[in-house]
This record gives structure tokens, sequence and C-alpha cells, in this order.
């Protein structure tokens, strides 16, 4: 009920913010600012996080929205404000747990080989509880994947990673479940990618059942936690000589980093694992599935660069499986990528921080400094993640809710 209730919501809101936009005034604005509101303007400039810190260091952006760990780093740091975790923006309750990274699987693959994807399902779900009741070892795992465990200098500020880590992982939470409140935030998103033009194919005029059951497949998800609750993991009869997986630079995909880099224990508990080639620090390329002792396949870990391009690959059969953000999954399938999502890996995980030098520390503040700022002729200038991905609909959203027009720097 509760989903059903926030879809509603969510809906009106959405249908609000689209038939209004400029017109809407954040929360304690009198009636009288409404013609400065749409007058203000935010620009955009869509990049890679990796690069987000460094720009607001220097002065570059006046602030960015972007997923873990760049929201800590800013915060951590104090080169930033976290001005509203992803949760927490407008409108209101909207996007609370809301939707991220997800196991996406080639249909092919999965059809031919389910025993060995339910193998792989169970080391998953597996890590992620791991990482979800022990948030300072997967901190240290995802510093050492990330980082190398290094110091982060940007600007003339130096940082430990581990520290970075330690403060981002408790913002992200990390689950399995394909709960209601999970598919009604899919929803919201298809709702959105529809809006700025992402969406035009096969998901564009379908009722939700129908979207569902191009979207999603929960059978090795379901098939995982039976087997693990009867601690009983089949061993595939068939499998490739050879999987990968691919994923982003992101601590959104600490289970992978977790379940490769503490192999031994999943190991040892489990009889499964995804064992790395060669012991090593850093990031991990080779890797075997072990599944009851045994090796199963090889395992090609492929570092992404975005959503979309992980979609790319998907779709060229040239990796097999990826932890990848909901939206341009959906854009994908929207496409007629013959991909499914399996289950999440985790929801939340995602902020906007502004420069410390700013006077905003929550969103009503950072409104008016946004008016402020377009009032002397000099509009905010925030960086975010590539366009149609989860911070960039969120951030649109919530900055018509508030009245701001957003423009794209050139």
């Amino acid at each position: 009920m509760k989903a059903i209730t926030l879809m509603v919501v969510a809906c009106a809101v959405i249908a609000i913010v689209l038939f209004t936009a400029g017109c809407t005034q954040p929360a304690g604005q009198p009636t009288s600012s409404n013609v400065t509101l749409q007058k203000s303007s935010v620009s955009l400039v869509y990049m890679n996080p990796g690069q987000m810190p460094q720009l607001l260091a220097t002065g570059q952006v006046d602030g960015y929205m972007a997923w873990q760990p760049f929201v800590s780093i800013a915060d951590v740091s104090k080169i930033g404000t976290v001005v509203s975790y992803s949760q927490d923006l407008p409108p209101k309750q909207v996007w609370e747990d809301h939707s991220c990274d997800s196991l996406v699987a080639r249909n092919d693959i999965v059809s031919a080989h389910p025993d060995m994807t339910n193998a792989l399902s169970a080391v998953f779900v597996e890590a992620t509880n791991y990482t979800r009741n022990n948030p300072d070892r997967a901190a240290e795992i995802s510093a050492d994947w990330l980082f190398g465990s290094s110091n982060l200098t940007y600007g003339n500020v130096t940082i430990n990673s581990v520290d970075v880590e330690k403060a981002s992982i408790p913002t992200i939470k990390f689950t399995n479940d394909p709960s209601d409140q999970w598919i009604t935030s899919n929803d919201r998103f298809i709702g959105a990618l529809k809006e700025i033009g992402f969406i035009s194919g096969t998901l564009s005029n379908v009722t939700p059942n129908a979207s569902h059951a191009m979207l999603y497949n929960f059978v090795p998800y379901n098939t995982a936690n039976g087997m693990l609750a009867t601690k009983t993991i089949v061993s595939p009869t068939t499998a490739p000589a050879k999987i990968s997986i691919g994923y982003l630079l992101s601590d959104h995909d600490a289970p992978l980093f977790v379940a490769v880099k503490n192999w031994k224990y999943f190991l040892d508990n489990y009889g499964f694992a995804l064992k790395p080639k060669v012991d090593t620090a850093g990031k991990v390329e080779q890797a075997e599935l072990i599944v009851n002792n045994q090796k199963v396949a090889d395992v090609q870990l492929v570092k992404g660069d975005g959503g979309p391009q992980l979609m790319t690959l998907l779709g060229s059969n040239t990796i097999d499986f990826a932890v990848a953000g909901t939206p341009p999954t959906i854009a994908a399938v929207d496409k007629g990528t013959p991909i499914k999502i399996l289950f999440p890996v985790h929801t939340e995980g995602s902020g906007l921080v502004v420069t410390s030098k700013s006077s905003a520390k929550d969103w009503n503040s950072f409104i008016a400094w946004i008016n402020e700022r377009s009032a002397s002729g000099k509009p905010v200038k925030i960086a975010v993640a590539p366009k149609g991905s989860i911070q960039d609909v969120q951030l649109e959203y919530a900055l018509e809710q508030s009245g701001v027009a957003v423009t794209e720097a050139k």
C-alpha cells in the first residue's frame, strides 16, 4: 500500500512539475518572489564524476551532483558542503529508497546457463549481506579497489581514501530485495526518462505490468535465496569457459569488490567465490567463479566509464553481466537490447554538493543562492553525471519543483 501511495504521489508531483515548471516556488518563499524564481537558472555540465572534485576544488564548477564516493570526497576534504542526499531531494519523500545499481544480465546467457547464473547470484547476495553488515571492512576493500588505499589530493587538500570510504559506505543502502518500493522507483524513472526523451521505443506505450515483464527476471534471485537457505548450492551442469562482468569505479559496486577481495571468507563459509587469479592490491581484472570448491569459469572484470557504455557492451555481447544503474538499463531495454535486471545491488547513494565558499547549507539556501547568482548575472554552474542518469533526472526535477530553469553548458 505504501508503494502504491508513493507512486500516485510521485506521478502527481511529476505531472505538476512538468506542467508548471518555472511557476512553483520553494517552501518558505513569498508569492512576490515568483518573478525572480522564473528568471533564475542553473547551468548544468555533464561529465564523469571522477573529474568533479578537482574542478570544484579549483573553482571551475560551483557544485556537482554525483554518486558516491564523490559526495563524501567533498565532505571529508571540506572542499564542498552536502546540500542534499539524493533521497532527500524535492519532491519530498518521492525519492526515498530510490533504485540505483542492479545486477543486469544478457537474456541468452541466463537462458543457456541458468545454474551458473543462479550460483553467481548467490555470490552477489552474500557479498551484499557482508557489505551491509561489515561497513568498515567494505570501506577498506573499496578504498583499495578504487584508490589503491592511497591519499587523495584536490587542490591544496589531501585526504585519506579509507576515511572517505568509511564516510561513504554508510550512506548507501545495500540490498538485493526487489521490493514494491524499488519497483515503484523504477516506474518513476520510466516516466522521467520519457519526459526527457530517453524512452520512445518498446517501453513508451505499455502498461506497468508489461514493462515489468520486459525489465525483470527475478528467478535467479529467488533461486539463489532458496539455495542459500538450505545451504545447498547447485553446481552448474553447463557454463561458458569465460564470463565477463562490467562495473563502474564507484563504491556502489562494493559487493563485487568484497566478493573478489574477500574471496577466502566466502569459499570457507559457502563453498563459492569469485577468486582473483592473482591476489594483488588495487583493481582485479581476472578471477575465477568457484562453486562447491570447483572452478566453473574464468571471469573477466571489465571497468566501464558509465552505465550507457556498459549497456553498449551488453548489447554487443562483449560482456555477459553488469552492475549498472537502472535508468541506462531501462533506456537500453526500451531500444530492444536483450537484457534484464536480475535484482538490485543497493538503493540511494548519491548527493548534491556545492563549494564550501557558498552560502548554501541545505536545499532552501541552495535555491536562495541560485537566485542571488542569477540576479547578478552569474548563474550557478553544476556538474552532473551523464544526461539521463539517476543523478541528472533527480536534480532536474528538484530544480523544476523549485522554479529554477535548467540550461546546458556549452
